[in-house]
């Protein structure tokens, strides 16, 4: 995709070279073309962005949820002390810089100056600290990754964060996408309830107007946003935000989705039903992009209820027929592969396939012998799902199909997005789900270890895990977790289904768009 090579930074400083060298006469020529230049420029980029979105998010408050619609929406009103770049490598953002201990505890991180919120007042370590100390409160990642760890404040713009051991993730930790920290006024922050925010103010190029409830969310321009320099990479670099709106519509029928991507309703649209990829293909207005995504998994319920029985969890492992679960899902075998590993299987240091005996068996035969092992007497096992994401839905009918094939009695419960990640929190109601869960950079990050997700909580996991983050070279820590992975089949807590990449159907007239972790559209236009 094209980015635009004008910005408004290029036009000033090129009035500011003109104003040195020429006569008045020809300043107010040249700074009268170079205002009708700009605002040419200005009137040849439409004013409006309008992308479609599978489904409405739960919330924007970004500590408490790993909701994908919810955090790229929020990720163009909030930015971060760090972020990362195109190479997933931390990068400061709001901070300036940092200094780290000679022990690993303390990192002293310098922010930027003169950075102003939406709301016009200029951000200090005071909101810098109410932010991040919510967010070791709030985030359950934060919470099992980060305990004992506090922000305070030096001066009115350094921060000083302490952990309670030296590991090599800090940084990645406060700056991956999910559950990411946001900065915000420290009196938004002191007035959060335990539901989340009544105001959605930060620091990001666009700023909140208006959510209309399942209809959309509008964003429009942050006129006083201050830039980084460089060139665009992740979500770092330069950001000039030539369109004055997005609008976020949440349009969770597929067909609809497609047909205003194609009609010119939409510019762009997440989650493009799969169903549908070959006649996006051979659409010329539109441009499909793509990025190694994440995996589909299925998470058990070892808390309470019939899966809270391993040797039933095994019967079910070994009833899976994973490729049968990923062609439901997906439905063409190029757009997935099935391998047991949670990480990105190009991430060559977290790849393994420990586990292996537990993945995929494809055996009703042996799933029905382990049946009749154990106690099960036909209590139903439900199935939690939404039909807001195809392949969770797709994929949890076929694994009710393979269960009741080798005499199990399954139900699937189904409710829109918002509401499946409600119930499933309350874990009487559900006995399986499927997710499809996007890759993370390290495994302590992974929600099939991350406790508050689907309720797994193991003394063995988390020692584990913190063997894996203390480990005194990436080769131990490969092994480390290679370990922790044989242990998740071992117990049958989860397992993965398959690995997909992630598509996004982008009209061809859309300029400056880039699929990274997550949609970046805030460098992006249409021209008139």
């Amino acid at each position: 995709m094209k980015r635009r090579g004008i910005t408004t930074f290029g036009t000033a400083v090129v009035l500011g070279a003109l104003v040195a060298c020429s006569s008045p006469s020809a300043v107010e020529e040249s700074a009268s073309e170079s205002e009708s230049s700009e605002v040419e420029q200005e009137q040849s980029v439409r004013d409006e962005l309008n992308i479609a979105q599978t489904a409405q998010p739960p919330t924007l408050d970004t500590a408490q949820t790993v909701s994908a619609v919810a955090l790229d929406i929020a990720g163009n009103i909030y930015q971060q002390l760090f972020q990362l770049d195109g190479n997933y490598e931390p990068q400061p953002i709001l901070a300036e810089s940092y200094e780290l201990s000679d022990d690993g505890k303390t990192y002293t991180i310098a922010l930027r100056k003169g950075i102003q919120f939406h709301n016009g007042e200029e951000m200090t370590a005071e909101d810098v600290v109410a932010s991040m100390n919510r967010w070791l409160t709030v985030s359950s990642r934060a919470k099992e990754l980060l305990d004992g760890a506090t922000f305070t404040e030096v001066d009115r713009y350094t921060v000083e964060l302490t952990v309670e051991q030296a590991t090599s993730d800090v940084l990645i930790l406060l700056a991956s996408q999910a559950q990411f920290p946001s900065i915000m006024p420290k009196e938004i922050v002191e007035s959060a309830s335990a539901d989340g925010f009544e105001e959605y103010v930060g620091t990001g190029p666009y700023q909140f107007d208006d959510w209309q409830q399942d209809q959309y969310i509008r964003l429009v321009r942050n006129d006083d946003f201050q830039s980084l320099e460089g060139e665009p990479s992740g979500f770092t670099g330069e950001i000039n935000a030539p369109t004055e709106a997005l609008t976020y519509h949440f349009v969770s029928d597929h067909f609809t989705r497609i047909s205003g991507l194609q009609t010119g309703l939409y510019d762009i649209a997440d989650s493009i039903p799969l169903e549908n990829y070959d006649l996006l293909e051979e659409d010329e207005s539109i441009e499909i992009e793509s990025v190694p995504g994440g995996t589909l998994t299925a998470f058990f319920n070892t808390n309470e209820g019939v899966l809270s029985d391993e040797e039933l969890r095994h019967v079910v492992l070994a009833a899976l027929d994973n490729e049968e679960i990923m062609l439901a899902s997906y439905p063409l075998p190029e757009l997935f592969s099935l391998d047991p590993g949670y990480l990105n299987e190009n991430q060559e240091q977290w790849a393994t396939d420990a586990g292996a005996d537990y993945y995929n068996q494809a055996d009703p035969d042996l799933a029905m012998q382990l049946l009749k092992e154990t106690d099960y007497d036909g209590e139903e096992i439900t199935i939690l799902t939404t039909p807001d994401y195809n392949e969770m839905y797709n994929g949890s009918l076929v694994i009710q199909e393979q269960l009741r094939n080798i005499g199990m009695n399954v139900s699937v419960d189904t409710f829109d997005f918002a509401t499946f990640l409600e119930t499933k929190d309350d874990r009487s109601r559900w006995d399986l789900f499927l997710a499809s869960t996007g890759y993370q950079l390290t495994p302590p990050q992974l929600l099939a270890v991350t406790p508050e997700w689907a309720g797994l909580d193991d003394e063995q996991v988390r020692s584990g895990l913190m063997a894996v983050r203390e480990a005194a070279s990436q080769e131990e820590a490969a092994e480390e977790w290679a370990n922790v992975q044989q242990y998740l089949y071992e117990i049958g807590s989860s397992t993965v289904l398959g690995h997909y990449d992630s598509f996004v159907a982008v009209h061809e007239d859309v300029e400056g768009f880039e699929l990274f972790e997550a949609p970046v559209v805030w460098n992006a236009s249409i021209k008139e």
